[in-house]
C-alpha cells in the first residue's frame, strides 16, 4: 500500500486531500476547493467604486482588455496590504497543490469524505481519461451540489462585472504584474515558493457541475458498496457535519480506516462513529483541525487512560460518552454569547450580519437568534439569502438518518426537524434568492439579521451588505474562525461596525487522539507529522506508526497472503501430495477461482476433465528413467524406450512405449510428460505408477 498525502488542507472549507494505492487501485481521498485564494481578488462593490471617471482617465487604445478595473497602476509593495493592491479582475480558482501532476486516467475511484470536499471534483470529471468511480453519501452529494451551484451563481457577478477575455490566460497572472503583489497576497495564490501556479483554474460552468453530479454514486448511511468486486467500500458519520463521513476499505489485502474530521461534539449531527474504525489492519489519521484546537492538553497521560477506559465500556452507551458536559455548555455559551452581542447590536438600533456556511452551525445560530428575538419582545425581520436557500432549507429537514438522535426524536414526535419550517410558517424568517430581489428592497427594513454568503467575504449578497453597512458602528459582522480578518475587510476599510471571531467544532481534541487511538488499536497507524511534536505514543503495546507529511509517499506492507474461501464439498475432495524435501502439500483439483466482495473463493467446476481427455497432475521433478521403467515392470508393464534425444522443437527427451498388458505412449520433456492411451482406466494405471515415481516412493 502506498498513501501520498497532496495537501492537509485549512479548516473545515478546505479539507485535507490524499491518494491511496490499495492493491494497485488508485483511490482520491476528497478533491476540495481552496476558498481561501479568494483573498487577495477585489470584490465587484470595491472594484465598482474604484473606477477612475472619464474625466479624469484617459483610457488608450492599447491598453490591455480589463484594464478599466485597475484604478490606478499598482507598483511593487512589500508593505502591509491595501485596498488599492488587490487585484481587479475575474478571479481564478485554486485546486489542491500537487493533484495537477497525477494523470486522472490513473485514478480509480474517488472518495468525498464532506459536502466541501466535492468542491473541486467538476474540476477532474472534465479532464480528458477521467472515468473513476465516485463514491459519497446521499447528503455530501447534495448539499456538496447546491454549494457548487450558490458558488456559480456568485460568480456570474464578477464575470459580468468584468466581461469576457479576449485570452485564456489572464492579465493579472503574467510575471511583471505578479511580482507587484505583495508578498502576502501573492503567497496566497501562487504558494510560498510559486509552485501552486499550476492549481489555478477559471471556475467550471452550472453544465460542468450537471455533469460532475451525474457521475457520482451515492451511499446510504453505512451502505457497503464493492468497486470490480475487489473493494468493499462503506461511509459512516465523522459528527462534523451532515453526510460527512469516515471510511472503510475492505479488500483482499487488509482493510483500511481513513479518519477525516470528526468531532464527537455533535448535538445536531450524527454522533461520530468510531467503533467502525477498530481493529483495521492500517489506520490513516487526517483530522487536521485538531492542531488548531486550544483545549488544554496538560496531565495528558492521566486523562487519556481514563478516556481510552470509557471508550472501551462505551458499546452499549455512546450517546453518554460523545457528550460531554462540559464542552456541550461551552458550546451553548458561545451560541448564547453571539445571541447576546446581536440582541445588544438590535437594541442599538444596528444590523447583523452573519456570512456563516457550516450546516449544522448555521441551522443551530438560527434557532437560537430567533428564540432570542422572541425573548427580547422585539420584532426584527430575519432574511437568508441565497440562490440555493430554498432547496437548502427543504432539504435539510428530510434526512434524520444524518441528525443527533435528539433532532430524531422530534421526528418521532411530528415535530419538523429544525425550527426553521415553523419560523418560515410565521414569517419569522425570510429566504430570498439573491441581493437584488425586489422583495428584499421594498419590505426589508432595518435593523435586521442577515445569513447569506460568503464567508470568504468576495462573493454574493455579503459584499453588498457590507458596503453598505461597514461604516455603521452600530452594525455587528460575525465571522467564521479560521478566516483572517485583516485580510478579509481589508476591500471595506475603514470598518466602523463591530467583529465578532467565532471558532466552532475545534475536531477530535488534542487530548483525545492518543486515547481514541489505544482504543482503535490498528495494525499500522499512518500519522501526521505535525503531531509529532504534541502527542506521544507508548513504545510498548501500541501498533507501529508511520508519520507523513504533505507531499509525500509512505510505503506501508499489506498482510502475507490472502484469505481463500473454499466450499466444504470441494475441499473434502481433496487428494494431498506430500513433498517432504520442499515442505509443502499439493492437491489437483477443477475449480473456478473468482473473488468477490474482496475475497477470493474457490468453486468446483462440474467439469472432472478438459476438452482433449487429459488430465494435468504437477510435481517439482523429473522422472529418473531407469526407476520409472523398474517401476512398471514392478506394476506388470512391458515398457521399452524409443530413443532418448532432445527435440529443439518440441523438447522431448525420450518416447516411452508400452505394448502389455496396456498399448500406451507417453512422451518426456523437459517440463512434462504426457499419457496418450485410448481407454482412461489404462491412463489412471499409468499415472499411478508414474505418480509414485515423482513422489519418490
Amino acid at each position: 500500500m502506498e498513501f501520498t498525502c497532496l495537501s492537509k488542507g485549512r479548516g473545515s472549507h478546505f479539507p485535507p486531500c490524499h491518494i491511496l494505492n490499495l492493491g494497485g487501485i488508485k483511490i482520491l481521498l476528497d478533491c476540495p476547493l481552496d476558498l481561501s485564494a479568494l483573498t487577495p481578488f477585489s470584490p465587484v462593490t470595491t472594484a465598482f467604486y474604484a473606477l477612475p471617471s472619464l474625466e479624469e482617465d484617459k483610457v488608450d487604445a492599447n491598453n490591455d482588455v480589463g484594464s478599466m478595473a485597475v484604478p490606478a497602476k499598482r507598483q511593487k509593495i512589500e508593505n502591509q496590504p491595501e485596498n488599492k493592491t488587490l487585484i481587479f479582475a475575474e478571479p481564478w480558482y485554486k485546486t489542491v497543490m500537487n493533484l495537477h501532476l497525477w494523470n486522472p486516467s490513473f485514478i480509480d475511484v474517488v472518495l468525498i469524505s464532506s459536502p466541501m470536499g466535492i468542491l473541486g471534483l467538476p474540476f477532474l470529471t472534465q479532464m480528458k481519461g477521467f472515468s473513476a468511480k465516485i463514491y459519497a453519501t446521499e447528503v455530501s452529494a447534495r448539499l456538496g451540489e447546491l454549494v457548487m451551484r450558490d458558488l456559480v451563481s456568485m460568480h456570474k457577478e464578477l464575470k459580468q462585472f468584468y466581461g469576457p477575455t479576449e485570452t485564456d490566460f489572464p492579465v493579472w497572472l503574467r510575471q511583471e504584474e505578479v511580482e507587484k503583489i505583495p508578498s502576502v497576497l501573492r503567497e496566497i495564490i501562487l504558494g510560498k515558493d510559486g509552485t501552486e501556479l499550476g492549481g489555478l483554474r477559471p471556475l467550471y460552468s452550472e453544465a460542468d457541475v450537471n455533469d460532475c453530479v451525474l457521475k457520482i454514486q451515492k451511499l446510504k448511511y453505512a451502505e457497503e458498496v464493492c468497486y470490480n468486486g475487489i473493494l468493499v467500500i462503506k461511509a459512516f458519520s465523522s459528527g462534523v457535519e451532515m453526510g460527512s463521513c469516515n471510511w472503510i476499505l475492505d479488500s483482499p489485502k487488509g482493510d483500511v480506516g481513513y479518519l477525516s474530521n470528526s468531532s464527537f461534539i455533535s448535538s445536531q449531527v450524527a454522533a461520530f462513529d468510531y467503533q467502525s474504525l477498530q481493529g483495521t489492519d492500517a489506520l490513516i489519521y487526517s483530522d487536521f483541525s485538531t492542531l488548531n484546537s486550544t483545549e488544554d492538553v496538560e496531565d495528558e497521560e492521566n486523562e487519556s487512560v481514563q478516556l481510552a477506559d470509557k471508550l472501551l465500556m462505551s458499546s452499549h452507551g455512546l450517546v453518554g460518552l460523545y457528550h460531554n458536559a462540559k464542552e456541550d455548555s461551552e458550546e451553548m455559551e458561545k451560541l448564547a454569547f453571539i445571541c447576546s452581542c446581536a440582541i445588544e447590536s438590535i437594541k442599538g438600533g444596528g444590523s447583523v450580519f452573519i456570512p456563516i456556511n457550516q450546516f449544522g452551525i448555521f441551522l443551530q445560530l438560527l434557532e437560537e437568534v430567533s428564540k432570542a428575538i422572541d425573548a427580547s419582545a422585539m420584532k426584527v425581520p430575519i432574511y437568508i439569502i441565497s440562490s440555493v436557500a430554498e432547496d437548502l432549507l427543504a432539504y435539510l429537514n428530510i434526512v434524520p438518518e444524518w441528525l443527533s438522535r435528539q433532532r430524531q426524536e422530534r421526528l418521532f414526535d411530528g415535530e419538523p426537524l429544525f425550527d426553521h419550517v415553523k419560523l418560515l410558517e410565521d414569517k419569522k424568517i425570510h429566504v430570498l434568492p439573491n441581493i437584488h430581489s425586489e422583495k428584499f428592497w421594498m419590505h426589508s427594513r432595518e435593523p435586521c439579521i442577515v445569513f447569506c454568503s460568503h464567508w470568504s467575504l468576495r462573493l454574493g449578497p455579503v459584499v453588498h451588505l457590507l458596503q453598505r453597512w461597514h461604516k455603521d458602528p452600530k452594525s455587528l459582522l460575525i465571522l467564521e474562525g479560521g478566516v483572517n480578518p485583516q485580510l478579509a475587510l481589508l476591500p471595506f476599510k475603514p470598518m466602523a461596525m463591530k467583529v465578532l471571531r467565532c471558532h466552532f467544532q475545534p475536531g477530535i481534541g488534542l487530548h483525545r487522539v492518543r486515547p481514541l487511538l489505544e482504543t482503535l488499536q490498528p495494525k499500522t497507524l499512518l500519522f501526521p507529522e505535525e503531531f509529532r511534536s504534541h502527542i506521544s505514543f507508548p513504545s510498548e503495546k501500541f501498533c507501529s506508526v508511520l508519520y507523513y507529511a504533505e507531499g509525500e509517499t509512505s510505503k506501508v506492507s499489506c498482510k502475507d497472503g490472502s484469505e481463500l474461501k473454499i466450499p466444504a464439498t470441494l475441499a473434502s475432495n481433496f487428494y494431498w501430495n506430500a513433498f517432504k524435501e520442499q515442505e509443502i502439500n499439493l492437491a489437483r483439483l477443477n475449480g473456478e477461482l473468482i473473488i468477490e466482495n474482496a475475497r477470493y473463493h474457490l468453486l468446483l467446476d462440474n467439469t472432472e476433465k478438459n476438452s482433449n481427455g487429459r488430465t494435468n497432475s504437477v510435481s517439482f521433478r523429473k522422472p529418473e528413467l531407469e526407476k520409472l521403467l523398474a517401476t512398471f515392470s514392478n506394476f506388470g508393464i512391458n515398457a521399452s524406450v524409443e530413443h532418448q534425444k532432445m527435440n529443439s522443437e518440441s523438447q522431448i527427451q525420450c518416447v516411452i512405449h508400452t505394448a502389455d498388458p496396456y498399448k500406451a505412449v507417453i512422451e518426456i520433456g523437459t517440463s512434462s510428460v504426457v499419457i496418450t492411451t485410448a481407454g482412461e482406466n489404462v491412463a489412471s494405471h499409468l499415472y499411478k505408477a508414474l505418480d509414485s515415481v515423482l513422489k519418490g516412493n
